[in-house]
């Protein structure tokens, strides 16, 4: 790592180094937008520990979604019902908890190609990413948490329409709702002593969020 030039000075720091925010995704096609900012820390614990990807098309006998909590599941030592209480403890242990964000660079569009231009265009989201951290960027709540809207990303450089970007963050109600009710799954898997109730009752309050929405939540102009 001493190699990489990209490296913090002091990463190896015993005393630890700073963080300002955690970053999610997973590889869906469908459901989940470009990037949203969770609304706060048991949130975004709950956002990441339901994350799940798309089986590709060279893995058989896997579920339509794979999920793969904090992208720890083939790693976690022990229950991970206690790796997710580990996360929720950070709440009463920090004064000033990293926000916590969930991309999805892979939603495609009716014709089956993907929405975002590419991994080189990343960075448009990264920055937006940190300029909330640094309390300047702007966006609009949405029922899976806050979202840039078409004006808060930096599109020098870049021909894409705000049409094609609002649909890119589009929630479409039922997809949403079915995705949180197949999340149960999940947690029956971890249903013990070990399990934080704390996240079921995120689940709860995501059903609740989407309850209000007749069909497709869009981006406000």
């Amino acid at each position: 790592l001493s190699q990489c030039p990209s490296a913090d000075p002091a990463w190896d720091d015993p005393k630890g180094v700073p963080i300002s925010a955690f970053i999610f995704g997973g590889r869906l096609s469908t459901t989940y937008p470009l990037v949203y900012e969770a609304t706060d820390w048991r949130h975004g614990v709950y956002m990441a520990a339901t994350m799940g990807s798309e089986a590709t098309a060279a893995a058989e006998k896997q579920a339509a979604i794979r999920r793969d909590p904090m992208a720890m599941l083939p790693f976690c030592g022990y229950n991970m019902g206690d790796y997710w209480k580990h996360w929720l403890g950070f709440e009463d242990r920090v004064a000033q908890l990293p926000k916590i964000f969930r991309v999805n660079w892979f939603r495609k569009d009716s014709d089956g190609k993907f929405i975002w231009p590419g991994f080189s265009e990343n960075m448009r989201v990264l920055k937006w990413i940190v300029d909330r951290v640094r309390g300047q960027g702007e966006g609009v709540t949405s029922p899976f948490g806050r979202m840039p809207r078409y004006q808060d990303i930096n599109w020098q450089g870049l021909s894409f329409d705000k049409a094609t970007y609002n649909t890119l963050m589009e929630i479409d109600g039922d997809a949403a709702s079915a995705e949180v009710e197949d999340q149960k799954e999940l947690f029956d898997r971890f249903a013990d002593s070990h399990f934080p109730t704390e996240l079921e009752e995120e689940r709860q309050k995501q059903i609740g969020r989407l309850k209000s929405l007749s069909s497709v939540w869009r981006l406000p102009d």
